[in-house]
């Protein structure tokens, strides 16, 4: 594209590049043409790739504040809903890591309903597997989408380091066959040598056209693609710490809802409640420590017993038995004289 205004721009009829082109040779020419598709490569690689960067810049812009203007839950139906129809890097890659995290909910994506034959209710807390499964997820997507990003911009390395060599390669040929030329002619004219070093530095002239712009256009791509890059690495890590910090969070309130289901049970480091004083009974007086204790009371005097007289005599004895016999042998006594 560039070339075709050089040459445009040079007339015929005053010597410059359509002129030079012109005293080039078929290897001349055709290295000069074969610039020239390189250019228009270029510059349609840039141009569209220009517009590609600049559009998922924007698009994925916007769609990370929409992720954090969702304070719910990193799952809503209706972000889910816009991550499937956005092509921006960053919505591609929620879409794919949703759905992962909505299947080990259990939930389909679409409609945000239990699946078929699944309990339907969502995990407190991800295992370490699941977690690895969703960061592997993200990353596969982030891969994926780098390698999107850098379509056709190895075309713009590869014209900027073969682009000259083709030109010099062209130089050097013109050069000797202009040399080559004079040889034969058998004179040392300078007009019969410039026609063909003319023809011969074309092909450098054509070979720098191609190699700047693709150089120019390459350094400012793979900047864009760097700055996306660091968004999209920037939005996995803040998806994974938004859903620990969503699983944290249905935790604690389903372990409330737990504690709340359970009877109360009793605080044992809690001060026993204090206990009510029995009040004393009304009749119940207290004693008077100081006042003077009652008489006590006077036992009823027993009936007089006669005592008897010191001085009286004794009774008389009662009468031997008058039974002669002894009470265990039942012989009479003897009498121990006899």
């Amino acid at each position: 594209m560039p070339i075709f205004a050089l040459l445009i721009a040079s007339g015929a009829s005053v010597p410059g590049v359509y002129y030079a082109f012109q005293h080039s040779d078929g290897v001349g020419k055709g290295i000069v043409l074969l610039l020239l598709v390189g250019s228009v490569v270029t510059w349609t690689v840039m141009l569209d790739k220009t517009l590609a960067l600049r559009r998922a810049k924007k698009m994925s812009g916007r769609f990370i504040a929409r992720f954090r203007a969702n304070k719910r839950n990193v799952a809503t139906p209706s972000l889910v809903r816009e991550g499937q129809v956005d092509t921006s890097p960053v919505g591609i890659i929620y879409s794919g890591a949703v759905q992962k995290l909505l299947e080990f909910y259990e939930v389909d994506s679409l409609n945000q309903q239990p699946i078929a034959g699944a309990t339907g209710a969502r995990p407190v807390k991800l295992s370490d597997a699941q977690y690895n499964a969703i960061e592997a997820m993200l990353e596969s997507e982030v891969s994926g989408q780098i390698q999107v990003l850098e379509t056709r911009v190895g075309v713009l390395a590869t014209l900027v380091s073969v682009s000259p060599f083709i030109g010099l390669f062209g130089t050097v040929w013109g050069v000797m066959l202009a040399f080559c030329g004079i040889a034969a002619a058998g004179k040392s004219d300078f007009s019969a040598l410039a026609p063909g070093v003319a023809g011969a530095l074309l092909t450098t002239v054509a070979g720098l056209v191609v190699a700047i712009p693709s150089l120019v256009g390459y350094n400012l791509l793979t900047a864009t693609i760097r700055n996306l890059i660091v968004t999209m690495d920037n939005f996995t890590e803040e998806f994974m710490v938004r859903v620990k910090l969503e699983q944290l969070q249905l935790g604690r309130e389903q372990h409330a809802a737990a504690a709340a289901a359970l009877p109360q049970q009793p605080n044992l480091f809690a001060a026993p409640p204090a206990q009510a004083q029995p009040q004393a009974p009304a009749a119940l007086q207290q004693p008077n420590l100081f006042a003077t204790p009652p008489a006590p009371a006077q036992a009823p005097a027993p009936a007089q017993i006669p005592q008897p007289s010191l001085f009286t005599a004794p009774p008389p004895p009662n009468p031997a038995p008058a039974n002669p016999f002894h009470p265990y042998t039942g012989e009479q006594p003897r009498n121990r004289e006899e």
